[in-house]
C-alpha cells in the first residue's frame, strides 16, 4: 500500500468533451476488457441452465447476462476507486483513468452508484428470494476491493462475490436455492481463487513493495502447487455435479476439456513469468466456455 500522501502525479487532468469523458468512463469500466464479464458470466449460465433443467426462462437469461455486464463494470469502477493511491504505483494499472487523474474520484463513485441502482433494478424484475440475495451480493462487490489491505485472501471474498450469481440466478429461476446450488457455488469460488492467484501472481513484485496482501503472495513458493489444488477440487466438484444431475457424455467431454486447460495453464505459469501468468489468467475465459458448452449439450 502507498505511503500515507504518497500519489504519483497524474499524467493530466480530466478531460473536455462528452465523446472523451465517455470513453474514460467505458475504461474505468473494463469495456476493453471483457475477460472479467466471461468469467462472470459462465457460472451465472452454468446455473441457470442447470436451475432450468436446460431451458431457463429467456426473460431470466436476459436478466442475468444484463445484471453481469452491470455489476463487473460497477465492481471495476469502485476496484479503481478503492485503489487510486495505488494504481499509480504499478506498471500496469498507472494509466487507468483515475490513477491518470482523467476522471475525478467523485465521478467514479457516481457511476458506481448508477450502475448499482441500474443493476438493482433488474433485480426487482424477479421475485422476493433474488431481492433479498441480491443485498449479500452487492456488499460482497463492494466490499472485496479493500479486503487486499486487511488479509492475504482477498481472491477468496472475490470468488463469493462472483459465486454469488449462482444462488441468485437459482432462485430466479428456481424460486428455491437447493444443495446442488451450494455444491457449484463452492466451485465457482476454488475456480475463482485459482485463476486470480494466477492474476496476483503477475502483480506480485509490485504488490510486495506496494504491501498489497494476496494469495500469491502468501503461498509464496507453494503458488503453482496450491493453484493445481484449486484446479483439482473444482473439477472434483464438477464432477460429483455431473454425477448428481446424471448429466450425459457431452458434460463429461466439456469437463475433460477444462481439465486439458488446466494443465495448459499449469504449463504457462511454470516459470511464474508474469507475462505467462496473465495468459494463463486470461485462458480461463476459454475453460468456462467449455463447461458451459458440455453443460447446454448434455441437456439437448
Amino acid at each position: 500500500m502507498a505511503r500515507t500522501g504518497e500519489r504519483a502525479a497524474p499524467a493530466g487532468g480530466p478531460v473536455t468533451g462528452i465523446g472523451a469523458r465517455l470513453r474514460e468512463y467505458a475504461r474505468l469500466m473494463r469495456v476493453d476488457r471483457p475477460i472479467g464479464y466471461f468469467l462472470l458470466l459462465w457460472p451465472t449460465l452454468w446455473a441457470l441452465w442447470i436451475a432450468g433443467e436446460g431451458r431457463p426462462e429467456p426473460r431470466v437469461v436476459a436478466i442475468f447476462i444484463a445484471g453481469v455486464i452491470l455489476m463487473r463494470s460497477a465492481g471495476c469502477v469502485v476496484n479503481d476507486w478503492a485503489d487510486r493511491d495505488i494504481d499509480p504505483h504499478v506498471r500496469r494499472t498507472r494509466d487507468r483513468p483515475l490513477a491518470a487523474g482523467r476522471v475525478r474520484p467523485g465521478e467514479a463513485l457516481a457511476l458506481f452508484a448508477l450502475l448499482c441502482l441500474a443493476a438493482f433494478g433488474l433485480v426487482l424484475l424477479t421475485n422476493p428470494l433474488t431481492i433479498a440475495l441480491s443485498f449479500v451480493g452487492a456488499a460482497l462487490a463492494a466490499s472485496y476491493p479493500f479486503m487486499k489491505r486487511f488479509h492475504h485472501l482477498p481472491q477468496v471474498h472475490l470468488g463469493a462475490a462472483f459465486g454469488w450469481a449462482v444462488p441468485m440466478a437459482f432462485a430466479a429461476q428456481a424460486g428455491s436455492v437447493p444443495p446442488v446450488a451450494w455444491l457449484l457455488f463452492t466451485a465457482t469460488l476454488l475456480w475463482t481463487v485459482a485463476y486470480d492467484t494466477m492474476y496476483a501472481m503477475a502483480d506480485r513484485e509490485d504488490d510486495l513493495r506496494l504491501g498489497v496482501k494476496s494469495t500469491a503472495i502468501l503461498f509464496g513458493d507453494a503458488d503453482r502447487a496450491i493453484v493445481g489444488v484449486l484446479q483439482a477440487l473444482f473439477l472434483l466438484a464438477m464432477a460429483l455435479l455431473g454425477r448428481r444431475l446424471g448429466l450425459g457424455e457431452p458434460y463429461w467431454l466439456g469437463l475433460a476439456a477444462a481439465a486439458a486447460l488446466a494443465l495448459y495453464q499449469q504449463y504457462l505459469i511454470r516459470r511464474r513469468e508474469p507475462s505467462a501468468c496473465f495468459r494463463a489468467f486470461l485462458n480461463n475465459g476459454w475453460l468456462g466456455a467449455a463447461v458451459f458448452a458440455g453443460l447446454a449439450l448434455a441437456y439437448l
